[in-house]
């Protein structure tokens, strides 16, 4: 069975996320996007935890479901502990088995930190006890560094991260299998260390809004069973586990190095020249991800990697209507067109990935499927993405024209 995965998301109980995610929305827009399996994301908070005790229906393959929509325990948790004597804060999405196994998780975890401050809770202890903590509890909840390159919260984060995932972690290494590569990053940026090949690379959306929800997933080809899709990731399987959705990780807001204040974007290269300060200010820029791959490389930009699962990369389909039109992303105009081609012509994953172009130039308006058409090419340009601020994609041309309602409109 296909399975699409976005194990890494967060609910209303998040600071900063929409507060209308709810499982309603969550389930209506998995639907929209093709997802078929949902991380509940939160599952530390106790009110959450509640709700989706009282909503979700057990399955028997260990899944939960809603509405339609398969649904897997997860929580991202903030370790904050020192080490060496400097303070570290390193985030991790945990996979849990069950409602009672979160329960369990909950009680222990609460010792550490308040869990109904935020959805996304700072624990004062290491990211090596937090791995012992969860294996007590339950041998078959599943650790993973989260977005592992961003400069905050991240295992190699350029203020607060290591250099190695052994550093980290210490003695319960051995009981970390994946990392989540993130937005600013790519599969082929991580295999640039070769220390990392032992390690099943994973991209999730971590969406704080239902419409961002899967701009990066998992493609398994399973039963839908918790037991097998935590055997696949400990295990890299490319025969189950089949690709990854990839945003372009120039558009991720931290693939370069930068100064927001300045508006300055700097690649690693003229940050070396400039000792890493700031070309308009003088001050220390903020390292980014591209920075940082360079810096703890051991292979080429081209290198092979062993046993790797393939990758394709994808723009949003809000994102290419919204370029076509020439208007803004979260306007009416654009959302009306997203809805009318999800719902009439297929899901959002099945359009940008799947469509044949003959369907894609039919049935879509004429720019629309030639934005997706050189998406998947890759025939775009990008301004990378620095210090919090997202890279800025071009689809077309600046001297081609935009659409208009009726050059979109097809019915």
């Amino acid at each position: 069975m296909k399975i699409v995965a976005d194990f890494h998301i967060h609910s209303r109980y998040s600071r900063a996320t929409s507060s209308h995610l709810d499982l309603d929305l969550l389930a209506r827009w998995a639907k929209y996007k093709g997802i078929t399996l949902l991380g509940t994301g939160d599952c530390t908070h106790p009110l959450w935890l509640a709700e989706l005790r009282a909503k979700l229906k057990p399955t028997s393959g260990g899944l939960y479901e809603y509405q339609g929509t398969l649904f897997l325990l997860t929580a991202e948790v903030n370790a904050n502990f020192l080490s060496g004597g400097k303070g570290k804060r390193i985030h991790n999405v945990l996979l849990v088995p069950s409602i009672e196994a979160a329960e369990r998780l909950n009680a222990r975890l609460s010792r550490f930190g308040d869990l109904s401050s935020d959805g996304r809770p700072t624990l004062n202890l290491s990211a090596r006890d937090l791995v012992k903590l969860c294996l007590e509890v339950s041998p078959d909840i599943l650790i993973v560094p989260a977005h592992a390159w961003t400069p905050y919260f991240s295992i190699f984060g350029a203020n607060s991260g290591f250099d190695t995932v052994e550093e980290c972690f210490g003695d319960q290494t051995k009981e970390i299998f994946c990392l989540e590569t993130g937005l600013s990053s790519d599969p082929a940026m991580n295999w640039r260390l070769s220390r990392l090949d032992r390690y099943t690379l994973i991209s999730n959306s971590d969406s704080h809004s239902a419409a961002r929800l899967g701009r990066e997933a998992n493609v398994f080809d399973c039963e839908p069973k918790y037991s097998e899709i935590l055997d696949l990731l400990k295990q890299g399987d490319p025969k189950r586990f089949l690709f990854t959705v990839e945003f372009f990780p120039e558009e991720g807001k931290y693939h370069f190095d930068g100064h927001r204040l300045c508006k300055s974007r700097v690649s690693p290269e003229e940050s070396a020249k400039n000792q890493n300060r700031c070309p308009v200010c003088g001050k220390r820029v903020t390292i980014g991800v591209m920075h940082r791959v360079e810096e703890l490389a051991d292979r080429p930009a081209d290198a092979e990697a062993p046993q790797r699962i393939p990758f394709k990369r994808m723009v949003p389909l809000d994102q290419i209507i919204s370029e076509a039109r020439g208007v803004g992303v979260g306007s009416k105009a654009v959302e009306q067109e997203y809805l009318d081609l999800v719902q009439r012509v297929g899901t959002e994953f099945e359009i940008l990935l799947e469509l044949p172009e003959g369907a894609l130039r039919k049935q879509l308006p004429p720019k629309v499927a030639e934005g997706v058409l050189r998406v998947r090419k890759e025939e775009v340009e990008i301004l990378p993405g620095y210090d919090g601020e997202y890279g800025e994609v071009k689809i077309f041309g600046k001297t081609e024209p935009q659409a208009g309602e009726k050059q979109l409109t097809l019915f």
